[in-house]
């Protein structure tokens, strides 16, 4: 669609979805508007994560065939919509909104637009899932700053489905409704942030429960299994703060103490990621490798007598 839109239009107005970065997030949104009609180019510079990425597509939609979410054929259409590909200028050159999920690293994220502003259409609206960075941090960059805001997905879309739409201080408010009526097509509730605030909404809180989870290990206060106990054993639920970052990445969670750690030169920040870290350095990158604070696919959280010790 390359047409320019209003806000009057809405949703309508965005027929094709860009997403960079194809790892799980990035995949898992495609995913998501593909399930809701929308055709997705699914970008990424490694073959091996299209190709993977390409893999659990098939495998999740064949999943909500078989659980009776879908028909099989509204399945196979879903997975059908997704297309992976390394060819950049091609596909940006089509989307009307892109989703980015590159690393959480503001300089990255800033280059990962430029070199999309030279490539999209003057209508396409720029969005990023980053988890904890502000849209301001790389607005300028985007060289489109009005048609630029946060569009933060949570894991997985199709069941934790709240998305955050924070928009920095240049922000076009057509843009925010425009997402807003964007999110709702796709299945999604849409928190809308009053002001830029890192972490938005779920993970502010989050942020602040995996953190103290952290601090708790890397000053050997408590060891990964015990502090998953104890939440879980209190708040009955059925994965503790570990099981949870297992699920983001370990890679993930690493990027993001960094950057704070060094940001603020906050010495306990320093230490959470340094333990993770280790983790990494082990070759550990949580559930996505099979191997992180747990080992998968049978987590001892998720054994009967986890709760026993």
């Amino acid at each position: 669609m390359n047409t320019e839109w209003t806000a009057d239009a809405g949703a309508d107005a965005i027929g094709r979805v860009l997403v960079v970065g194809a790892g799980t997030m990035g995949r898992q949104i495609a995913l998501q508007c593909a399930l809701y009609g929308l055709d997705v180019d699914l970008y990424d510079t490694a073959p091996d994560a299209l190709a993977a990425a390409h893999n659990e597509i098939n495998i999740l939609a064949a999943s909500f065939a078989r659980h009776g979410r879908l028909s099989p054929a509204e399945a196979t259409a879903a997975a059908a919509r997704v297309a992976p590909t390394s060819d950049l200028p091609a596909a940006a050159a089509r989307a009307d909104l892109v989703s980015e999920s590159v690393p959480e690293d503001p300089a990255l994220k800033g280059r990962v637009f430029a070199q999309l502003n030279e490539l999209c259409p003057p209508h396409t609206v720029f969005t990023t899932n980053s988890s904890t960075l502000l849209p301001s941090m790389f607005a300028a960059a985007t060289g489109r700053p009005a048609r630029f805001a946060a569009l933060h997905f949570h894991l997985p879309p199709w069941d934790a489905n709240v998305v955050d739409i924070m928009a920095h201080s240049d922000t076009a408010p057509a843009v925010v409704e425009l997402l807003v009526a964007f999110a709702r097509r796709i299945g999604q509730i849409p928190i809308v942030t009053q002001r830029e605030s890192s972490g938005y909404v779920f993970n502010a809180m989050l942020s602040a429960l995996n953190g103290a989870a952290l601090k708790l290990a890397a000053e050997g206060i408590a060891d990964v299994t015990d502090i998953d106990r104890a939440w879980m054993g209190i708040m009955k639920t059925p994965i503790g703060p570990f099981g949870i970052m297992d699920m983001i990445g370990l890679e993930t969670i690493w990027t993001i103490t960094d950057f704070w750690a060094n940001a603020l030169g906050d010495r306990g920040l320093r230490a959470n990621a340094d333990f993770v870290r280790g983790y990494l350095d082990r070759g550990r990158h949580g559930r996505k490798n099979g191997h992180g604070f747990y080992d998968y696919p049978h987590p001892a959280f998720a054994a009967d007598d986890f709760l026993e010790g």
